[in-house]
């Protein structure tokens, strides 16, 4: 099957052409069309399977009849929830939509705000946005969303472990009744369930994977470690293995900050991204670790997501995560469209609970190496993580562990912070848990600085 017969123009058939695609992947030829019928739709795909495209294309057909968005409106509204997966997509968008006269535009957190008002003002047919910098601009009265015609949620999930569940709500609210929803998420928790139910009117499903699997072509494995040599092990792996581009996972920010210090010891270049580094130096680790100038990117979980970077070869558990459901969204950064990739986890007697419940999430178990010389001592007593204070890079946990096979609770690895108020109203207290969409709960504070 080939784009032009899903329905796409000879324009965006061009353009998707130029960046090497001749035959869509199963999630794109099962929404494009989807998409163009019109009605509402819940898809279940993992990072890596090409998802983007599978929305981006048949937007841009759809805008692409219709009259220019007029100014100060936004035609299309796609929410996502960090700065870096909200730049893909609209590059995204920018890339395919190139021969096209669409208006597009990417507004989020951590840079200044009034380039993205002029943008705003001249009308913008497709807006990307981080929930938190969208609603700032509600408040200006420099975003009007009265004649938005197709939502998208991008990685509904995250957004939902993310707390932005009340943030949702509010833009929602602001929406015209009558539009097209798309929603895009990696796992399909009751959470997610719930949030559908509220949202989507009679939505065609498509799920192109097991759900909560993880990608057939990741070879996945255990290195058990002492929590004290989890660094040594990391760099031991690196240089014995000629490993030159690795993606490296920890739990918190200031594991990742110290990782990076003990690797420039061992002369192995590594930057960090996570919710404390500016926007530039995101965006410059970002782009050093794609051309392969740099060899080793350290993130936390919610800087990483939106990092989509062609047969990644490498990632690193460094630290289990908290919430089994983010081993799958970690992995999925590399084996991507068709290509082999390796994930590897240093887990330490401390983690045991925890990747139990990996193994019981992803419906297998997943094999252990010991690497000689980083043999893991016997009689280790497993310590508290959230009482642990950076061995090994663990950090501090902001949320005890869920026992396997309890609902995820949101996690909030990075700080948050309240919406500062307007001027000349007092500052909003901070509210409980604001219920989902159909009835469930979750957080309802915002991580600031992920946007």
């Amino acid at each position: 099957m080939s784009f032009t017969e899903l329905g796409l123009s000879d324009e965006i058939v061009r353009a998707v052409a130029e960046q090497g695609y001749s035959a869509p992947t199963p999630i794109q030829s099962q929404a494009i069309p989807a998409v163009l019928q019109g009605g509402d739709l819940l898809a279940g795909a993992q990072t890596g399977t090409g998802k983007t495209a599978g929305f981006t294309l048949p937007i841009l057909q759809r805008l692409k009849g219709g009259k220019p968005a007029a100014k100060g409106t936004i035609r299309a509204l796609i929410l996502t929830p960090t700065r870096e997966l909200a730049a893909q997509v609209e590059e995204s968008v920018r890339v395919y939509g190139k021969y096209l006269k669409l208006r597009s535009a990417v507004i989020f957190g951590g840079v200044g705000i009034n380039p993205q008002i002029d943008q705003l003002r001249k009308g913008v047919d497709i807006l990307v946005a981080t929930p938190g910098r969208l609603l700032d601009h509600v408040q200006q009265g420099t975003a009007n969303l009265s004649q938005i015609e197709i939502l998208v949620l991008d990685e509904a999930d995250r957004m939902l472990d993310m707390g932005f569940i009340r943030d949702i709500r509010r833009i929602l609210a602001l929406l015209p009744p009558r539009r097209q929803n798309l929603l895009f998420s990696a796992t399909f928790s009751d959470e997610i369930k719930e949030l559908a139910d509220g949202l989507l009117n009679s939505p065609a499903m498509i799920e192109v994977a097991r759900r909560n699997s993880t990608a057939e072509m990741i070879a996945q494995k255990i290195h058990p470690v002492d929590r004290n040599r989890k660094h040594q092990l990391l760099s031991h792996l690196v240089k014995t293995r000629n490993w030159t581009q690795v993606l490296v996972f920890t739990r918190t920010k200031h594991g990742a900050n110290k990782l990076v210090e003990q690797l420039g010891k061992e002369d192995i270049s590594a930057l960090a991204i996570h919710g404390n580094k500016s926007q530039s130096a995101r965006t410059r680790a970002l782009a050093e670790f794609k051309d392969g100038t740099l060899q080793v990117l350290v993130a936390t979980d919610i800087a990483a997501r939106g990092i989509d970077i062609d047969q990644l070869p490498h990632v690193v558990n460094y630290d289990l995560p908290n919430v089994p459901e983010d081993y799958v969204h970690r992995i999925g950064r590399t084996g991507r469209a068709g290509a082999s990739g390796e994930a590897v986890s240093l887990v330490c007697v401390d983690e045991h609970d925890m990747l139990k419940g990996i193994e019981k999430l992803i419906k297998r178990s997943l094999p252990r190496e010991v690497i000689p010389g980083f043999e893991p001592d016997p009689n280790a007593v497993p310590q508290p993580i959230q009482l642990r204070s950076g061995n090994g890079g663990g950090g501090r946990q902001r949320a005890p562990q869920r026992a396997p096979g309890k609902s995820a609770k949101p996690v909030k690895p990075e700080t948050t912070a309240a919406r500062p108020a307007p001027a000349g109203k007092p500052a909003q207290p901070k509210r409980p848990a604001a219920k989902l969409l159909g009835g469930g709960k979750t957080a309802s504070n915002r991580n600031r600085g992920s946007q």
